[in-house]
C-alpha cells in the first residue's frame, strides 16, 4: 500500500512536541527528516486504523472470491462450523452438548490475547479439546466425596475360604 506524504518536518522540531505537530498535520502522515533525508514516517492512530480496516476488507473479499484458506488470529466474530459437534466426533472428541455462548466467549478471549495464527480447522480442533477438558473437569468437580463418610469393613468370609 502506498501513502503519499505531503508534509515533512525536521527531526529537531518534531521532537519538541510530536503530538501537537501530528495533530496539525492535514493528512495524518508526516515524514520526519534529517539532513534532507527521511528518517522515519509518522501516522496518526485514526488513519492507521482506517488503513488496516481497508486492508482487512480487501483481503477478506479476495479470500472469499478465490476461496483461499489462510491462517488468521482469533477475532470476536469467529464461530465454529454448524456441524462442529459431528467434526469433533470424527477427531475422537465426544461432545454431548452444544457449545454455550460463555464457553465460546471464553475460548475466543483467551486466544485473542495470545495472538496466535491458525487455520479455521485448527481453531475448531482447539475448541473441541478445550471443551472436552473443561467439561471433564466440571464433571469431576461435581462428583465430590463426602468427607464425613466412615467406611465400614465387610465382616463376611468369602465363599471357598475356611475360617471361624
Amino acid at each position: 500500500m502506498k501513502l503519499l506524504v505531503s508534509d515533512d518536518i525536521s527531526i529537531d522540531l518534531f521532537c519538541k512536541n510530536p503530538i501537537k505537530i501530528l495533530e496539525q498535520s492535514n493528512k495524518g502522515v508526516l515524514a520526519v527528516i534529517k539532513n534532507n533525508s527521511p528518517v522515519f514516517y509518522v501516522i496518526t492512530p485514526h488513519l492507521l486504523k482506517k488503513i488496516f480496516d481497508l486492508e482487512y476488507q480487501l483481503l477478506d473479499k479476495k479470500i472469499k472470491k478465490q476461496n483461499i484458506v489462510k491462517k488468521f488470529s482469533m477475532h470476536p466474530e469467529w464461530t465454529p462450523d454448524k456441524d462442529f459437534i459431528h467434526q469433533a466426533a470424527l477427531w475422537g472428541i465426544m461432545l454431548t452438548e452444544e457449545i454455550l455462548e460463555s464457553e465460546l466467549a471464553s475460548f475466543i478471549s483467551y486466544w485473542q490475547a495470545e495472538g496466535c495464527f491458525f487455520y479455521h480447522i485448527q481453531w475448531q480442533q482447539k475448541l473441541a479439546r478445550s471443551l472436552q477438558k473443561s467439561r471433564s473437569i466440571n464433571y469431576i468437580s461435581q462428583k465430590k466425596r463426602d468427607i464425613t463418610y466412615i467406611p465400614v469393613p465387610d465382616q463376611t468370609t468369602p465363599t471357598g475360604f475356611r475360617g471361624k
